[in-house]
């Protein structure tokens, strides 16, 4: 009787190892994209895989690993395919022999113009902060304008570098941080990515004051625990309060202040951090404007709110787009709660800002874009309308 052998395991092909980098990017896909449009976004793949084949991340891994993490963030978003061959593309022509002419044969000139785009940002450097901050931004806009994707590839590269900087010497990871923090934050806030600003401004601080970021992380870790039970009683008193109201439909929820903004408040106005962290913030959503004001009237009615602290983005929308009503209560215990109150399309708006015209796109036909384009344009005139007659330096 034979005794049975285990065959020798045999090393994964180079072949196999790039297929499966982008099993991850596959698996966001597949959510959204058509069969015939994912197998576009791979063709791209292995484009720059070829082309990026020599270059290695300081890391030591393959340099295609980034831009599939690029494309990766922006399929989290929901973009369409020719966008995510961008994103996989986008440092090709600068950091390769692939031509513009190549890329236009290969994949069209969209996604070319895309990249171009990209590289043009790249290539932008700066003498001074003042300079970086004026001449950045009006040289960004002029991109946003053309094609507001160009300026989403640059933020999603930006995040994914911020991600990875620890591979960085201490230096260029200061450098890196302080540009983020200057330049890339306050686009990403323009453009209404809350989301993505807040995770910019967390590896930036990280990054860029590694031991007040530890500090003041223990500090949020340790007051957090002595919170919880008066978060919980809060809730339960607004969701009570709002089902008796016939409100109970809303969503009410607790909010952790995040990192920066509370070493923010604490720098500005010279607070100790028991006074910034004793703020407690819920935010309350709803399905309808109607709704907005009601929920108001019923929190008003449950605590009573602080003269000149009612804020209606609702309104009278910020620059970005923003919407949300806002007003501080005096809380049970003496603790100030800020409360928010949005429908569900403004939340979407106020966590994706621009991206939301591709995310929460519905049933819109994937393969065709030009209604979520149209909204963007007009997303874009809107927010520059609005930043021109409020004086922004945007």
């Amino acid at each position: 009787m034979s005794t049975p052998h285990t065959a020798p395991q045999t090393p994964p092909t180079e072949i196999e190892s790039r297929e499966s980098l982008f099993e991850g990017v596959r698996a966001e896909l597949e959510k959204y994209l058509e069969p015939g449009q994912i197998e576009m976004v791979h063709r791209a793949f292995l484009f720059g895989a070829e082309a990026h084949k020599e270059q290695k991340r300081r890391s030591g891994e393959p340099y295609i690993t980034h831009p599939l993490a690029v494309a990766q963030i922006m399929g989290t978003m929901r973009f369409d395919a020719t966008t995510l061959v961008a994103a996989i593309l986008h440092d090709v022509v600068e950091d390769t022999s692939v031509t513009k002419e190549q890329l236009a044969a290969e994949f069209g000139e969209e996604v070319m113009e895309l990249v171009d785009g990209v590289t043009k940002l790249t290539q932008i450097t700066f003498e001074s902060k003042a300079q970086a901050e004026a001449e950045n931004f009006r040289k960004m806009l002029l991109a946003m304008v053309r094609d507001i994707r160009i300026m989403l590839i640059k933020l999603a590269d930006r995040l994914h570098n911020m991600r990875t900087l620890g591979f960085m010497r201490p230096d260029k990871r200061r450098r890196i941080a302080r540009e983020t923090l200057d330049i890339y934050v306050p686009i990403a806030s323009r453009l209404g990515l809350n989301a993505m600003r807040l995770e910019l401004e967390d590896l930036g601080f990280a990054a860029l004051y590694p031991d007040r970021h530890r500090v003041l992380s223990e500090a949020i870790k340790k007051a957090r625990g002595n919170r919880r039970e008066i978060v919980t009683k809060i809730e339960s008193s607004i969701v009570e309060r709002l089902g008796l109201d016939g409100l109970g439909s809303a969503r009410v929820q607790g909010r952790e202040k995040h990192i920066y903004s509370i070493y923010q408040k604490m720098r500005q106005k010279g607070l100790p951090f028991s006074e910034v962290f004793d703020v407690y913030a819920f935010r309350i959503v709803v399905d309808t404007v109607d709704m907005c004001y009601r929920v108001l009237g019923a929190v008003h009615n449950l605590y009573k709110p602080v003269p000149g602290r009612f804020k209606d983005y609702i309104a009278i929308p910020k620059a970005n787009g923003y919407q949300s009503l806002h007003t501080v209560l005096f809380g049970p215990y003496g603790v100030p709660i800020e409360v928010q109150i949005r429908t569900e399309d403004m939340d979407c708006v106020a966590e994706a800002g621009v991206a939301a015209h591709w995310l929460y796109k519905g049933g819109e036909d994937s393969s065709n874009n030009f209604g979520t384009h149209f909204r963007v344009r007009e997303w874009m005139r809107s927010v520059l309308e609005m930043q021109q007659s409020a004086g922004n330096s945007l």
